[in-house]
Formats: structure tokens, sequence, C-alpha cells
């Protein structure tokens, strides 16, 4: 009997030893793109609840207008803290709304310095694009709504990442703030033109335009003066760089 039991025992020594390693799970492989970088997809947001929902039949001062205001206006050497061209201030709502007449754009100096066809006196000046009929639109039916220093949570719900296009997505989020500084003949926007397609691509593939939104250390945190994009904003641009940028 004796001759059985010692290897045995030996058998449930070595299998007690290796249980601990048993338990112990392979550390996850991180793929990564020829640049060294991360491409696994950053962890959806979970159902956010608080606050209000945005509504499509409202425009909000603090997630739509403040914005495009500060992209197309509060640039370094216009209308920023510093610079404040005119006595005019674009930085927040109390300084906005002196040049606003609520419920009446056509009197409102801001409204009228944006639609005026008048090259000397339009705002953003040459060679700065004028603004798009839909921009110019989003700021008349807020002061028609009443001007009002309101917000909305933009990550009410769950974030869908799913089918982000240039199109329906990173067009808009462009142009409504970012182009204001970053478009061809800008001299604010450190080189980086952001007004088409393609230009966005070339930041898109480089990393810049991930980094910079998502406040990543070394990168510059955009958009510059304006509040920090939200983390559902933030997760549809990274899924839109990980699909390969569609159109």
């Amino acid at each position: 009997m004796r001759k059985y039991l010692f290897p045995f025992t030996l058998f449930v020594l070595a299998m007690v030893a290796l249980l601990p390693n048993a338990c112990k799970h392979e550390p996850n492989l991180i793929p990564t793109d020829p640049n060294g970088q991360d491409t696994t997809l950053l962890p959806v947001d979970s159902v956010d609840l608080s606050g209000f929902p945005c509504s499509s039949d409202t425009v909000y001062f603090q997630n739509q207008i403040l914005p495009l205001l500060i992209s197309q206006c509060a640039q370094a050497g216009c209308h920023n803290a510093a610079a404040h061209q005119d006595g005019v201030y674009i930085t927040d709502y109390a300084k906005i709304m002196q040049n606003i007449k609520a419920f009446n754009p056509n009197n409102s100096k801001l409204y009228k310095v944006i639609v005026t066809i008048d090259n000397g006196d339009r705002m953003p000046p040459a060679p700065a694009a004028k603004w798009t009929t839909a921009q110019v639109d989003l700021l008349k039916k807020w002061i028609n709504q009443g001007a009002l220093n309101n917000s909305c949570n933009e990550n009410y719900g769950a974030c869908d990442t799913t089918g982000i296009t240039y199109t329906n997505t990173i067009k808009p989020l462009m142009d409504n703030k970012c182009v204001g500084c970053h478009y061809t003949y800008s001299t604010t926007g450190g080189g980086i033109d952001l007004s088409s397609y393609e230009t966005v691509k070339t930041v898109g593939l480089s990393g810049d335009l991930y980094g910079d939104i998502a406040y990543l250390p070394g990168f510059n945190k955009m958009p510059k003066g304006g509040a920090k994009l939200s983390s559902c904003t933030i997760h549809q641009v990274d899924a839109w760089v990980r699909a390969g940028m569609p159109k």
C-alpha cells in the first residue's frame, strides 16, 4: 500500500502547487497600431439620467450658442477676455446679452453684424467664412425663444457610438465648435484646418483630434476657451476614427 501512497502524495502536492496559477487569468494583450497607439475601444458611457434631455425644439445657450460664439468670435485678438475689441466680450452669458435683445434678433447688435452683407462690418471679418445658414438660424431661434441661459444633458440616456459618419456627426461638431479658429486662412488655429473632410481626416489619423478633445497628457485642450466636450461626444469621435473615418 505504501508504495502506491508515496506517488499519490506527490501527485496531490503537485496539483495543490498548481492551483494558485490555475485561478489567474492571462493578461489581455492590447493590440496596437503601427504607431504603437492603443486600438482597443474605450468603454461606452453608462446610462445617464441626470438633468434634462435636450429637445430638438429648443436651442440651448450652454450647449449650442456659447460654443459657437467662442469658436467664431472669441479668438485671440478679437472678442475674448484679453482683447475684447470694441468693448465686446464673447465669453459668458451676461456679456453676450449686452448685445442681444431677447425675442428681437433684428434689433440685436450681435445678430446684425453676423448677417450683414457689408463686408466692412461683418463678423467674423474676412478672410474668415460667413456663418452658415444653419448657424444663423440657430442663433435667431435662440433669440426668438427669449435668449435664455439654458442647458441640457447631451449624455441623457445611453451614448450611441454606432454608425458615426463625418456628415451626420463630425462635420456639425467641427463647424459649430472648431472651425471658427481652425480654417484655411486662420492665424489663430495653429495651422490646423478643420473645415473639410480631408483635413479633419488628416488630424484624426495623427491622433491629435482625439488627444486634444479628450484632454490627454501632452495634447492641447480643445476647444480652446470653451468647455470640454461631453464624454459621449468624445466617445463618438473616437469611434469614428477607429472605424476608418467614414464620410
